[in-house]
């Protein structure tokens, strides 16, 4: 221990006497660690880090995908990971070897309810609830911050309707008042009693940047949603999550409910069929681990942060070559001094330990500078990705995990790049270093530093590689065609059936919306629908075309679908090609129509038939002349942007057809307005508010925004990975550059005495600086020449991250290689231009 002790003195005294090379190594350790922390600090908290609840070890969910939100018919590979309320109570109750199994509703979305304290005339806020059985909390073994959580016993039909309320939301709307507890809230107009607050750090079962503000049991759905799901059978909706008991065998246990589940299913109307009957014995489910909950976040960012990781590392890697070539130079300035040591009887092992010590000293002091960078760049990363999330529960100070993860990488990158400097300055022979060896031009010190220049050269032509495909995908995912007119066209979501409106009042309600808001100033257009482009949502539907033989089983006959009023189609960009759009005729007492898209003719109709006219319904044969084609419309991408545009129909609003829509009346309902303005409107949000507060206080501007922005924000994984992507690429190009430019420095700081022979014996400044710069560009054309093929081989992890680019773009590969190799001139010219400034009389005399 004295000795290590003294070592670390040491170490300490001799950074202090190098002020420039330990501001310099610090500072690129700290960019490398700090990249590789603030990366990990988002890995850890999407990707490895469990829910805070009581032994998340021991939670099971049913289910491996993630499906959401609302699943009618059969699921792929008859995988089950949604159930019906049914279906859930089936498997509960017939499996003891759970000691809790909760449900929990899968679509938990901003906007779902509309909440207002007591019977005031306060203002109702859009708020965000979540269904969930009774045993809910139990499960989690939590216990409430305030008053008490749900039981089973508020689950139960007739139970006094209660609610238990998130911290954050308290926090964020009531301003921590204790009394909320047990108050009354309108919640859809319907009065709920607040029996407790939950847990400060529990935000739920998943991983979401919109964590539930009240939590419901599932239960009163019914009253809450008019297009209530509770007691459909074959609609199924919510996630199971389960703790198992002690000594209980996962696999028995899996395919015990994958019984239990075909058991349920065979009088279910999906698999009554033909094909639904050979389809039932493959009908399963899958149990994983649920510490993390569901894990939708999770498998949305898994591929995207695990590239970064890999791409940070690569980064740390060259800052590491970079200072491994420092502390070379520096032990080959020392090496007098660590002759005279081993010739006066310092034991070779000695020095390499008091060497390394200083290099993970080293490290350590860029390991906590590295912390503050980390800090600032996971608060750059949170924005990036999750844009307007202040729900979010990641925090970008660090945590135990980060700052162990920081500590070990600051251990290893000081071993990393300090042990083949220590081991080649502690194995110089001591008579030649005292001698004055420095006559000998190659050693094997210049071969490992011109090997490090050649790794970096070669891992920052991989980034730059990876950056150019990364940005180029981007652009083009951005600026493809979709089809549609953003300028100067608002969003504003909404929730009439949050407002408590029947379907039999919405015709005067939709009426007098568009009235007002085609009153107000700078208004050109108005339009409603059940949900706008690109804003995440998607409704489809199986078709069946009258006229045609009924589908089979392989048969594609999904078709995406959309309520709109007749301006719509106008206000977004979308052409009428052929027959008409949707008019204000169109009515609840009308015929049935629809207005199809392009995709929809070709899927539906590809042997050229002629769709105008044609019929189709939404439930099989027996429905399928309930709706006529009356339109088609141009093809506008809707749901994914990396996606073809999906077929299409489009129906009025209030057409309710008896056969194709059953019972559901839930599309009804619009979601959104969209305004088309004159030119920009200063206070537009605030008059759109007043304007729906004078129709009813209870509708609510769920989210506001412009077109253009709802579709950029589309892109925000895409922008993070890009971003920083080019962010490490120009990062490790610089610290490439800076690495090329020292070994070249000091190779002529070495080859001085014999560039002034050379110059004295008549070679001219030209021919010197051509040496030199010949020599620095060899180093940077050997790192081209690994780091292409390596490049190539690593785009294929890239390959589900690009849009409309191959991995073998050669703008791309031609754009990094000159970036590289000018990049590598201008740092090997510097030291060039140095080194034809020799005065020979000079270089000579220093010998």
């Amino acid at each position: 221990m004295d000795g290590l002790i003294q070592d670390v003195k040491y170490a300490l005294r001799q950074l202090r006497k190098a002020p420039g090379f330990t501001l310099t190594a610090v500072l690129t350790l700290a960019l490398g660690i700090g990249a590789n922390a603030a990366i990990f600090t988002l890995v850890h908290a999407v990707l490895l880090q469990n829910l805070p609840v009581s032994d998340p070890k021991t939670l099971i969910r049913l289910g491996d995908k993630d499906d959401c939100c609302v699943m009618g018919g059969r699921p792929e590979e008859e995988d089950y990971s949604l159930f019906s309320y049914d279906l859930y109570k089936h498997l509960r109750d017939s499996t003891p070897e759970f000691e809790q199994l909760a449900a929990m509703q899968a679509g938990v979305n901003p906007g779902t309810l509309t909440a207002r304290r007591g019977s005031s005339n306060s203002l109702s806020k859009a708020s965000s609830g979540e269904f969930v059985s009774g045993n809910y909390f139990q499960t989690f073994g939590l216990q409430p911050f305030a008053g008490r959580l749900l039981v089973p016993s508020d689950d139960a039909a007739g139970a006094p309707m209660a609610a238990v309320l998130s911290y954050r939301a308290w926090q964020r709307d009531y301003a921590m008042d204790p009394s909320v507890v047990g108050s009354t809230f309108q919640l859809n107009t319907h009065p709920v009693t607040v029996v407790g607050i939950a847990p400060p750090s529990f935000y739920g079962d998943r991983m979401t940047d919109t964590p539930p503000d009240f939590f419901l049991p599932v239960t009163m759905e019914p009253i809450l949603d008019p297009g209530a799901l509770l007691n459909r059978p074959e609609s199924n909706w919510l996630y199971v999550l389960g703790r198992v008991k002690p000594g209980t065998q996962i696999g028995p246990l899996q395919e015990k409910m994958s019984g239990l589940l075909r058991d349920w299913l065979v009088p279910i109307k999906s698999y009554q069929s033909a094909e639904g009957k050979k389809a039932l014995p493959k009908t399963h489910l899958i149990l994983t681990p649920g510490g993390v909950g569901i894990a939708n976040m999770q498998t949305q960012y898994r591929s995207g942060l695990l590239l970064l990781m890999g791409i940070s590392a690569l980064v740390l890697l060259i800052a590491c070559a970079n200072i491994a070539n420092l502390i070379l130079v520096r032990g080959m300035a020392r090496r007098a001094e660590t002759s005279i040591r081993m010739a006066l009887g310092a034991a070779r092992k000695r020095i390499i330990r008091q060497m390394l010590t200083e290099s993970v000293l080293l490290a350590c002091l860029g390991g906590i500078a590295g912390l503050a960078v980390a800090y600032a760049g996971t608060r750059m990363l949170l924005t990036l990705a999750f844009p307007d999330s202040p729900g979010l529960p990641i925090h970008a100070s660090p945590s135990l995990p980060v700052l162990g993860f920081a500590f070990g990488l600051s251990l290893l990158t000081g071993l990393i790049f300090g042990i083949a400097p220590a081991w080649i300055t502690s194995h110089s022979e001591p008579a030649e270093s005292l001698r004055g060896a420095n006559r000998s031009t190659r050693d094997s010190a210049s071969l490992l530093q011109r090997s490090l220049v050649v790794t970096q050269a070669a891992l920052s032509l991989v980034l730059l590689v990876g950056a150019g495909l990364l940005t180029r995908s981007l652009n083009k995912l951005e600026h493809q065609d979709f089809g549609l007119q953003t300028e100067n066209r608002v969003v504003i979501h909404i929730s009439p059936d949050n407002a408590g409106y029947k379907p039999d009042q919405l015709q005067a309600l939709y009426g007098e919306m568009l009235e007002r808001f085609r009153a107000l100033p700078g208004v050109e257009r108005v339009g409603l629908s059940l949900y706008t482009p690109l804003e995440g949502d998607n409704w489809g539907e199986g078709v069946t075309i009258q006229g045609q033989p009924e589908p089979g089983p392989k048969d594609h006959i999904g078709a995406s679908w959309d309520r709109v009023t007749p301006d719509f189609f106008h206000l977004i960009g979308q052409q009428v090609l052929r027959g008409r759009g949707i008019t204000d005729q169109d009515t609840d007492t009308s015929p049935m129509v629809a207005v199809v898209n392009e995709a929809f003719v070709k899927r539906f109709f590809s042997k050229g038939e002629d769709p105008i006219g044609a019929h189709f319904g939404l439930d099989g044969v027996k429905s399928a002349g309930e709706i006529e084609i009356v339109g088609v419309v141009s093809d506008v991408k809707y749901v994914e942007p990396r996606e073809a545009v999906r077929p299409m129909y489009f129906r009025p609003f209030l057409q309710h057809a008896p056969l194709s829509d059953n019972v559901d009346v839930r599309s009804l309902f619009a979601g959104a307005i969209m305004l088309q303005m004159r030119g920009p409107s200063e206070g537009l949000e605030a008059q759109v508010r007043r304007t729906l507060a004078n129709i009813n206080p209870n509708l609510t501007v769920i989210n506001y925004n412009t077109f253009g922005s709802q579709i950029e924000g589309q892109f925000s994984q895409e922008k993070l990975i890009a971003r920083l992507t080019l962010m490490f690429g120009l990062l490790a190009l610089v610290l490439a550059s800076v690495g090329l430019y020292g070994v070249t420095a000091y190779t002529v700081a070495r080859r001085t005495p014999e560039i002034g022979i050379r110059m004295a014996l008549g070679a001219g400044r030209g021919s010197v600086v051509s040496m030199v710069l010949r020599e620095a560009m060899l180093q940077a054309g050997v790192g081209l020449a690994i780091g292409l093929p390596v490049a190539l081989l690593c785009v294929r992890f890239l390959k589900t991250q690009l849009y409309g680019t191959g991995g073998q773009d050669p703008v791309v590969l031609a754009g990094a290689v000159v970036v590289l190799i000018v990049s590598a001139c201008v740092a090997g010219l510097i030291p060039a231009r140095r080194a034809a400034s020799t005065d020979p009389v000079k270089a000579l005399r220093t010998e």
